[in-house]
């Protein structure tokens, strides 16, 4: 088990970085789904829409789609961008994160020596991209059923990295010899979506707190004692009707963090700075497909107690009737151009990998992929 005094054994170690705050603009597009649903406002009303969304064998999306609709329009997104004391690196990770965060998720203010990937990755030479998601954080808010859709999200992350290689980024006149995208959970569904949509746009993909198993997701939905914003003080007045979060820590907990391997004091701060999911999102989170066109380096991360995607445990098969040795493994076929594929169970970890007393060993498995195959 890890122990606190872990932690301050890298209190030395923290990245040599400067980083700047940004904001971008972007004239996006999706061809969205319309729903036939009315915002849930109310507590009764968000956990009926959560019974259906994680009732068996049946699909609440579908039931409640009524066609297509094209979102357009222009969108802000609020980034952080961090390189080396001593200039921009070769290469550059663009980081995505998932529901119940913000950008901070990948350089945490707690304990951040420890905890923050971004540290990792400027160690080892790389600049970083970190960036609120649509609708959440700093970038553009939205109608959380009709506009913020999975859809929209990838166009954005797919206009973000158009930007980055266009040798601007921040000022910075500089052109990246490598871009990889890293995404954690819903982020990771729209770092392999822009794999779909555009197989040449990135070198290397790391997706974090992620497999293509769908059947665990009811214990994600369920677990998460989720209610409506309203309900939340620290939500209530930055978000609208159809965004949702955990009541109180005991479902962040649920969701996220394994047992034993986590600080309190990690979860209470978590809590507290949790940000909200949109209903949206809930409802496209598996409407791309598993298979992907792309030829680039693949790496799938997930903590072996991970919840929405492995139910709990990653080395348990018998939903794939063992025919692999972890859940994350039945991926590799999705990915059949892929130059290289790893599965890698972290273990004893949570599906919030970077808040795991564990983060270490997900940091350096992923920083060990990455130097190998770029």
């Amino acid at each position: 088990m890890f122990k606190s005094a872990i932690l301050l054994a890298f209190a030395s170690a923290v990245a040599a970085k400067r980083c700047r705050e940004a904001r971008f603009s972007f004239d996006l597009s999706a061809r969205n789904t319309v729903f036939d649903i009315a915002v849930p406002r109310t507590e009764i009303e968000v956990t009926d829409f959560f019974l259906n969304l994680g009732r068996q064998n049946f699909n609440f999306s579908a039931a409640l789609a009524n066609g297509h609709r094209t979102i357009a329009g222009k969108y802000t997104l609020a980034a952080t961008y961090c390189e080396p004391n001593n200039g921009p690196g070769d290469a550059i990770q663009i980081m995505t994160h998932g529901i119940g965060f913000d950008r901070t998720y990948w350089d945490y203010g707690y304990q951040n020596d420890y905890y923050s990937y971004v540290n990792r990755a400027i160690e080892h030479g790389y600049s970083t991209l970190t960036w609120d998601r649509l609708g959440i954080g700093h970038s553009t808010h939205l109608n959380p059923i009709s506009e913020l859709q999975i859809f929209l999200e990838v166009a954005a992350l797919r206009a973000l990295t158009q930007h980055v290689r266009s040798g601007q980024l921040c000022g910075v006149n500089h052109r990246f010899s490598k871009i990889v995208h890293v995404g954690h959970s819903f982020g990771s569904a729209i770092t392999f979506s822009l794999t779909q949509m555009d197989p040449t746009i990135t070198d290397a993909i790391v997706l974090t707190g992620y497999s293509q198993q769908t059947g665990f997701m009811s214990g994600f939905a369920l677990g998460g004692d989720f209610v409506p914003v309203s309900s939340l003080p620290t939500l209530v007045h930055n978000y609208t009707a159809g965004y949702v979060a955990p009541r109180s820590s005991v479902g962040v907990q649920t969701n996220f963090f394994a047992q034993g391997d986590f600080d309190p004091k990690m979860l209470t701060i978590a809590t507290k700075n949790q940000q909200p999911a949109a209903l949206g999102e809930l409802l496209t989170l598996g409407s791309t497909g598993t298979m992907s066109p792309y030829g680039g380096a693949v790496q799938i991360i997930t903590g072996e107690r991970d919840i929405p995607f492995c139910g709990g445990d990653c080395f348990n098969t018998k939903s794939i009737a063992g025919s692999a040795p972890n859940l994350l493994e039945t991926s590799r076929s999705n990915f059949a151009n892929a130059h290289n594929f790893s599965a890698t169970v972290v273990p004893h970890a949570g599906h919030g990998l970077n808040f795991q007393y564990s983060c270490r060993f997900t940091y350096k498995a992923m920083l060990d992929f990455l130097q190998y195959n770029l």
